[in-house]
């Protein structure tokens, strides 16, 4: 089994760039699995500026907006899930599941591979909000608290500042050199 590396954070935090930073540590392939099905213009963009970020990066990338646990990798591979909060909406909204499937989703795909870095946004109060929007920030809370007790490492990001709630940046080391995360 892979391990699990954790980054979460409000939008516009630094998550993703902080992941491909994570990346830029590792040898050997790398995947990057996106899940968001652009349906505005602020999503095109959103989408234009993390291939940028990721151009020189080496990744083979698949867009994969439900299925992720069916992605052909190696098991020696390294693989970025961007992200947790799109691929749960993807699949609440256009298959009718729920946070439990798409946590076995993610770990069936982290089975399959060396290292799975996931993307998350985190900090959502449902509270503020009604229906099905409050239902999904509710289910992506309870996704992301699956995620962060099954992780080796977890890290928050605020405003561009990492914090680690689990684990530690050397845990990347261990994981790197064929170790495990030793927490």
């Amino acid at each position: 089994m892979g391990e699990i590396i954790l980054v979460s954070g409000p939008s516009g935090s630094g998550k993703s760039r902080f992941a491909e930073e994570l990346i830029r540590q590792t040898h050997g392939a790398r995947y990057y699995i996106a899940t968001m099905i652009p349906q505005t213009e602020e999503n095109r963009r959103r989408i234009e500026k993390h291939r940028r970020q990721r151009k020189d990066l080496g990744f083979t990338t698949w867009e994969i907006p439900c299925d992720v646990q069916k992605a052909a990798v190696p098991a020696d591979a390294t693989v970025l899930l961007e992200d947790v909060s799109n691929l749960l909406a993807n699949l609440i909204f256009r298959r009718g599941e729920d946070e439990q499937q798409a946590y076995r989703r993610i770990c069936d795909l982290a089975d399959r591979c060396r290292l799975l870095i996931t993307v998350t946004i985190s900090g959502l109060c449902p509270d503020s909000y009604e229906g099905e929007t409050a239902g999904y920030i509710r289910s992506l809370n309870r996704l992301n608290q699956l995620l962060f007790w099954h992780a080796d490492a977890a890290v928050q990001l605020q405003n561009g500042a990492a914090s680690w709630q689990k684990g530690d940046f050397y845990a990347l080391d261990s994981i790197v050199s064929g170790g495990g995360v030793h927490l």
